[in-house]
């Protein structure tokens, strides 16, 4: 069962026309542009009820409730900050997750401790869920390690630059659980441009044959780079499940109840044996892709402004208060949680320090080699000679 987006749903004047019989009849109602999701919060905050989803989130307190608010707000702040530092030159690169908040977090918070994650490079929000430290995930973007943190740890792989293989490795990990006899599940997370590889249609069809206990999990938002969905796909990317022999569910990923709902559903089903899902939350990237890109080339402001109204850690404060299940003394302790965490992700980036330029040349071989000792000479030429440079 799908609940129409709020534009979808809102009132429209109806037109009246005479038959030749003199009855009045009236006219049709134009087909809605906006796509049928999963959606338990509207983007003015408020509850509508899902007979099949409602139950994955019937027991969830206040407390739940602004916690998911605080993961939110902090995971945009670290966002935000983590932008600021590439900005100004500290980082080389970064991929924002602004818009998409609800998405991460909502499927994050859906899984056990036991599960195992295979995020691509955008998933901080997931990543803020498993308990990996924010400050980590920047080693890799300031070009100091190749990750920063131990996967077996959180259950969290290591960011993957490849677009679209952590769909494969994840499939290949459910299949070994399987074998283990665990009752756990494993989500992989990638993008809509993603879905267009060919490393995920076969992920698909491994998952479906051997019926492995992954979730896919799409966040479509609405730009590969720049490419736009018209371009990337001529069917909804959830209904590609079916093609492979296992379900496709579309949710609004900028409602963090709706993503946690339903990212609970499919990881319980894949715990259960039952196979493979394919989750599509439809969001939207507010940012840039990286750091490198400039949407304004290829995105108009006024495409931005209609999803900055479906904001969706605004949603869910509207809903907080409107249910007085928060107050202004909970949203000030956050906010001064918030400059902390950003204050503390500036110390520990410019703190960070910078690797052993030869040790790229270690552990290429077992004994070693000539060639690898010929580049490695090489390479500390190149080095001294700037050293000479200054020195002039």
């Amino acid at each position: 069962m799908t609940v129409e987006s709020t534009a979808a749903r809102q009132p429209r004047r109806s037109a009246g026309t005479k038959s030749t019989a003199g009855k009045r009849t009236t006219a049709k109602k134009p087909p809605s542009t906006e796509p049928e999701l999963v959606q338990l919060l509207t983007p003015e905050g408020k509850r509508v009820k899902n007979a099949e989803y409602d139950k994955y989130v019937a027991g969830i307190t206040p407390e739940e409730l602004r916690g998911l608010y605080r993961d939110m707000v902090l995971t945009r702040r670290f966002d935000a900050e983590a932008t600021s530092l590439q900005r100004q030159g500290e980082l080389g690169l970064w991929a924002s997750l602004l818009g998409q908040e609800a998405a991460q977090i909502g499927s994050g918070r859906a899984t056990r401790e036991d599960d195992y994650v295979f995020p691509t490079y955008r998933e901080h929000g997931v990543a803020w869920c498993r308990g990996v430290d924010p400050t980590n995930l920047l080693g890799m973007f300031r070009g100091v390690n190749n990750g920063g943190w131990d996967p077996n740890g959180n259950n969290f792989h290591l960011y993957t630059i490849v677009i679209g293989s952590q769909a494969l490795h994840a499939t290949g990990y459910a299949m070994g659980i399987t074998k283990d006899g665990a009752d756990s599940a494993v989500i992989a997370y990638f993008g809509d441009g993603a879905s267009s590889q060919g490393d995920v249609s076969e992920a698909f069809n491994f998952a479906a044959v051997y019926n492995a206990p992954v979730v896919f999990f799409c966040q479509n938002n609405q730009w590969a780079i720049s490419e736009s969905n018209e371009k990337q796909t001529r069917v909804p990317l959830y209904q590609r499940a079916q093609g492979f022999g296992f379900p496709g569910v579309r949710v609004d990923g900028n409602d963090v109840l709706a993503s946690l709902a339903v990212t609970r559903w499919a990881l319980e089903r894949a715990r259960r044996g039952e196979g493979p899902a394919l989750i599509e939350a439809w969001t939207y990237r507010m940012g840039a892709h990286t750091t490198s890109d400039d949407p304004t080339r290829y995105r108009h402001d006024d495409e931005r402004q209609a999803w900055e109204a479906k904001d969706p850690i605004l949603r869910l404060r509207r809903f907080l208060e409107d249910s007085n299940h928060a107050d202004e003394g909970f949203f000030a302790e956050l906010e001064t949680e918030s400059e902390a965490l950003g204050k503390r992700v500036r110390e520990a980036v410019r703190a960070m320090q910078d690797p052993d330029r030869f040790a790229i040349f270690e552990n290429v071989y077992a004994d070693g080699h000539a060639l690898v000792d010929e580049e490695r000479a090489q390479f500390a030429a190149y080095q001294a000679s700037f050293a000479d440079a200054e020195g002039v």
